[in-house]
Formats: structure tokens, sequence, C-alpha cells
């Protein structure tokens, strides 16, 4: 007792407030990993088994936008077409493609009927040319429950209408799920792409699962068809360029009408991401429109960021002030507050990424960790100056 009263009484004031800031940012990012990162995957695991019979599933419609995506078509829509479900269809919107999607189309349908496809007029107004080839997609679609994705998706199982068909039946009016990125091994920055995408991921599908949905991936989600004309389709939008997705589910959706689907069968995987480039242009477009986002969870995320960079520089801080002063109940404080975190960290990212995306992460999660944030904010500027320079 007397060895711990001289430790304690040997701090100076400012340690002790270096101390008290780095206890306070650790809770703070443990409160994060537990109650937000964590649940995707303690609600999966929890979750029991829920078959419904065939007569009891509703019926979906598929829709599909595309431009210029005739090879992915053409490799895609077997995947979508052949699925394991008693009543679907797949609506596929042409928006103003100059390749062979067209005639990609036309064969596809006559080999299954339950392909319709349209397009949209050439005149249409390119800002908002996909809104209104969604817009055409969901007036065309004969069932209330409309399912979304890309043509550079594919699902990853012949279940994946079932899924979402099952989740439905429960009484959803919003569903969201997650969007593998598959990327080839030569492509730069591979796993961080990778963690990114399930950070993001993470950060959306958590808060519906706590009541507090704001955005959704159109590369996976769906929604029933009442709810888009309670809302005026994407009226509150049109003045934005992009957010057809996840801005619109952050218009509409609410807390306890809104489900995830987590299981393997439930997810979609995008193809075509052959370098760092054609992943900045997908995700930039999420992070210009995440500024226009209302609601709670973004600013509860920034504060995740805050105490992020918070925690790290108190750490730094506490050890560079304490080892010249020998002041070793400081220093070894730090180092265990650190040690903690980074094992909580790599436990629950481990956990959830075997379930939703399968990378594993070590030693290079801490540089991830510090660089993402950095890198969203490049992101963001390039997003902004590339929209306002398209108009």
């Amino acid at each position: 007792m007397d060895y711990l009263h001289a430790l304690f009484s040997r701090l100076s004031l400012a340690e002790w407030i270096l101390g008290g800031m780095m206890l306070f940012f650790f809770l703070v990012q443990l409160l994060f990993y537990f109650t937000v990162y964590d649940k995707p995957y303690r609600y999966e695991k929890k979750r029991p088994p829920h078959p419904l019979p065939d007569e009891k599933l509703p019926a979906i419609s598929v829709i599909i936008p595309s431009k210029n995506n005739s090879e992915e078509l053409e490799k895609n829509l077997p995947f979508i077409l052949e699925q394991d479900y008693p009543d679907f269809e797949v609506v596929v919107v042409n928006s103003g493609s100059t390749d062979e999607t067209d005639m990609v189309l036309k064969s596809a349908a006559r080999k299954y009927p339950h392909l319709y496809h349209t397009y949209v007029p050439a005149e249409a107004d390119s800002v908002n040319e996909k809104k209104l080839a969604l817009t055409l997609g969901i007036k065309a679609a004969k069932n209330e429950i409309l399912l979304f994705t890309e043509a550079y998706c594919k699902p990853c199982s012949p279940n994946w209408i079932r899924e979402y068909g099952k989740a439905f039946a429960g009484g959803k009016e919003i569903v969201l799920g997650y969007n593998r990125l598959v990327i080839d091994r030569k492509v730069p920055m591979r796993t961080f792409i990778r963690f990114d995408n399930l950070i993001h991921h993470l950060k959306f599908l958590s808060m519906a699962l706590l009541h507090k949905p704001f955005m959704g991936i159109g590369r996976n989600m769906a929604y029933r068809k009442e709810l888009f004309f309670r809302y005026k389709g994407f009226s509150s939008i049109l003045h934005i360029d992009g957010g057809e997705d996840d801005l619109y589910i952050n218009r509409i959706a609410t807390g306890t009408k809104t489900g995830v689907v987590l299981s393997p069968e439930s997810m979609t995987e995008t193809y075509g991401i052959d370098n760092f480039f054609t992943w900045r242009s997908l995700k930039s477009k999420y992070l210009f429109t995440k500024q226009f986002y209302k609601g709670l969870p973004p600013c509860l995320f920034s504060l995740e960021t805050f105490t992020r960079y918070a925690f790290y520089l108190s750490v730094a801080a506490g050890v560079t002030v304490s080892l010249p002063a020998c002041s070793w109940l400081l220093t070894g404080t730090a180092l265990l507050l650190f040690l903690i975190r980074f094992g909580v960290q790599l436990i629950v990212l481990n956990r959830n990424s075997r379930l939703l995306d399968g990378a594993g992460y070590h030693i290079n999660l801490l540089c991830y960790d510090l660089f993402q944030p950095l890198n969203n904010f490049r992101f963001r500027q390039y997003a902004t100056k590339s929209n306002s320079l398209r108009r």
C-alpha cells in the first residue's frame, strides 16, 4: 500500500489530467465497440432459425438500374433470375446504354419469362437519371416488395430473395443487407478497402438494429412499394446529385419497421473494383451525400472518430510526458489501456468480418484505424469538387 501511495503521490497535476483523459476516451471507445460495432455479430448468432413455407412468403420484384453494364448483366443476371423463390420478377431499367445492354436483355427475356426490361428516355435529366430509372422500375414492378441491387452485383446464394421474403413476412417496411467487395489480390490496398467497407456496413446495420436507421446501400436493400409512394418518390432529394439509396433511406426509415438480414445467404457481392480509383468513385458518392443526413447517428459516429484520435493522442502524450519523469504508473496505464482497446477491437472486428466479409485483421488494423478517417476526408473533398464541376 505504501508503494502504491508513493506512486500516486508522485503524479503531477498534468499527469492526473492526462490519465483522466485517457481513461475517459478509452471508456467511450469501448462503449462504441461493445454496443455498436459488435451488434451485428451478436444479433446474427442469437437469431433462431426461422423457416417459412412458400405460401407465407410475399411476392417480390427485384429492380436493377443499368447503364452500359452489358457484360456484368450477362454474367450476373442468371444468378438473380434463377433464385429459389416461389413468386418473383426481375425488372431491369436500361438507362441510356450505348453498349450491348438491350441485346443482352432481349436474349435473357426469351429464356426467363419473369424478366421485364424498360428504359430511360434519352432526353432525361442527367443529374437525376438514376432516380428516374429507379422510379420507372418501381412503377413497372408488379409486386409490393421491392428488392434493389446493381448490374455489377450478384447474390451470394440462390436463397438471397428468400432471406428478404422472410424479413418482410415479419412485418418490416425496410430491410437492409450487406454487400461484399470482391477484389483481386493484385489491387493495391485491397485489405484496407475491405476493412473500410466492413466498418461502413457495421455502422448503418448496427444503428438499424438499435432502431436508429440512417442509411442503406442500393447494392442490397429492399422496401415496400407503398412506402415509395407515401413519401412521393424521390421528390425530397431531387435537388441533390445521388442519394437515391443512402439519403432516401435516411429520409423514410423508421426504427421498429426497419430490419436487417445478415446471414451469408442474404448477401450480395460487388465485382469490378480493379484499382484504387474505381473504389474511390464508388465510395465518394456516399461521402458527398453524407452531409445531408438527418438524425443522431451521423453525429454519434463523428464523436467516435473524435474520441478515437483523442485517445491515441492522449496515450502518446501520456507516454511522452511520463517516460522522462520516470512516472511508471502513467506509462503503464497508457500502454495497458492501449493494448486493451486494441485487443477488444481485434476481437470485435475479426468476428464480424468472419460473419460478413471473410477478411482477417492483425497489426494492420492499427494502421487502418488511424488512416480511414483521413482517407474519408480526402475522398469527401474529391466528391464535393467532382459534383461542383458536374453542375
